[in-house]
């Protein structure tokens, strides 16, 4: 097996595993900052995502902590293709939520609806915006890991 830096149990993978958790946390923190965020549907469901996205990473976090400092890379295919499944769902659902709530604070703002007065758009715009970053780490995690899961069969 040819060792892909970033794959599953690598320090790389721990570190996007770590980013993944710090802005998807801070996204949910800016999207619950406002009491009123659950009157928009697409707001409550990039809640649901992220709090799905921190509950994974801590997960995968705490498996690549366990791989870097044991010194034992995971070269079972159903354990790869179990964390590349995992990747693959959430970054597709994160996306969908952070489209979702860019595209709702857009049509909100254009209504001037009373849901954004106090600058409160702008906070979802942030958390939709860490969000975005949190699906771009989430895709290269897939990627590496797919290419991890491909050397397995060579």
């Amino acid at each position: 097996m040819e060792r892909v830096p970033g794959s599953f149990g690598t320090s790389v993978s721990f570190a996007l595993r770590i980013f993944q958790l710090g802005f998807s946390s801070a996204s949910l923190i800016y999207m619950c900052l406002d009491y009123d965020f659950n009157e928009v549907t697409t707001f409550c469901y990039l809640a649901v995502v992220m709090a799905y996205v921190i509950l994974w990473s801590i997960l995968q976090t705490l498996a690549d902590t366990y791989s870097v400092f044991m010194k034992q890379l995971p070269h079972n295919p159903r354990v790869l293709s179990i964390v590349l499944a995992g990747d693959v769902v959430l970054s597709f659902l994160s996306l969908s939520g952070a489209c979702g709530a860019a595209s709702a604070i857009e049509m909100l703002l254009s209504i001037d609806a009373p849901i954004c007065g106090d600058n409160l758009c702008i906070k979802y715009y942030v958390s939709a915006l860490l969000t975005f970053l949190c699906w771009a780490l989430f895709l290269d995690s897939a990627i590496l890991n797919l290419m991890s899961l491909s050397s397995l069969f060579c």
